[in-house]
């Protein structure tokens, strides 16, 4: 086997990349978790190690990361029974809640939700393709939403049924190539940059290298400067800002041109992610370890997604028939 040797740089590139910053939560800072760990490890981890069933091998649990995730819960169950949650708060660990594991799925409902979200941009895409016909110019953007959003959510699915460095970054990139291409195919609707003329068509190219631009420096800031929580959030919220005012105020010139309902879809959709990213701000322990407000946030997104190819749909067809009647 013939073996590539790569330039420096570039090694250097994919261990920062697979790095990642330790996350320290107050649970990490427990002695009786550090307590737990040390006895797990001494008892399971030597020579002779405790087996560990094939399906969660699968997903890459280890002696280690059994002890970690049983630790956490022999730690939390033991402060529960001896203080009330409101006096003994449930600790976070690797910043993350205790959660039960399913299947070796780390946080089970979020996979579950997030593959809702998955199959409701599937059930979408199939939408298009049988009611758009492909010479519609717009077709192919909103395609591409869909495709778009099946990596998203299908690295979603990865992250959370195991939370590694790798998995983590390639779930908050996917993340945010879906909402900046929410914001990119915005303006190509909205001022209809996908018509041949020459002047739109300059502005769709430069819009185009602007978008790819911006994203490849999200990309190389996270991954070769600052692993930053903060920065990347609020580069998505502002780009989420941008792109839903955008859909709103083409939602309502929609409405008062055709006075048709699902005109008004877009500013709903908008309104009920707004409400479902408020989980968000309601962060919690889990519900019988397992249900979480992330957890609800993906649930949130399912309805407005279906919701939302309803809309493009419908908004084509009209589009469509407004063509074949200035021609006739």
């Amino acid at each position: 086997m013939r073996i590539h040797t790569a330039p420096a740089w570039h090694m250097f590139a994919v261990f920062l990349l697979l790095g990642g910053v330790a996350q320290a939560s107050s649970g990490d800072r427990l002695p009786d978790f550090k307590d737990c760990l040390q006895v797990c490890k001494n008892a399971n981890c030597g020579e002779d190690p405790t087996p560990i069933p094939f399906h969660r091998r699968m997903l890459f649990w280890d002696c280690t990361s059994e002890c970690d995730y049983t630790c956490q819960h022999i730690v939390t169950d033991k402060r529960l029974a001896r203080d009330p949650p409101y006096m003994q708060p449930i600790h976070q660990f690797h910043g993350k809640w205790p959660f039960y594991r399913f299947m070796g799925m780390q946080e089970p409902f979020s996979v579950i939700f997030s593959l809702f979200n998955y199959l409701a941009h599937d059930w979408g895409m199939r939408q298009l393709r049988d009611t758009i016909p492909a010479s519609y110019p717009l077709r192919k953007y909103y395609l591409w939403f869909g495709y778009v959003g099946l990596a998203s959510w299908t690295f979603s699915m990865i992250f959370h049924t195991r939370d590694f460095n790798l998995t983590e970054k390639l779930d908050y990139f996917a993340a945010g190539a879906n909402v900046l291409y929410g914001l990119y195919y915005a303006p190509i609707r909205v001022f209809r940059w996908d018509k041949d003329e020459p002047r739109k068509q300059s502005l769709l190219r430069l819009w185009t290298v602007l978008c790819m631009l911006l994203y490849t420096m999200h990309v190389l800031y996270l991954s070769l400067w600052s692993w930053d929580y903060t920065y990347n959030m609020a580069a998505n919220v502002v780009v989420g800002i941008v792109a839903n005012v955008l859909w709103s105020g083409f939602s309502y010139v929609r409405y008062k041109k055709t006075g048709r309902t699902w005109a008004v879809w877009p500013g709903l959709c908008v309104a009920w992610i707004i409400m479902a990213m408020s989980m968000e701000l309601l962060d919690f322990p889990p519900w019988k370890g397992m249900v979480d407000a992330h957890s609800l946030w993906h649930l949130g997104t399912v309805v407005p997604t279906v919701l939302w190819y309803n809309f493009l749909v419908r908004d084509a067809q009209q589009d469509m028939a407004a063509g074949t009647r200035l021609k006739e």
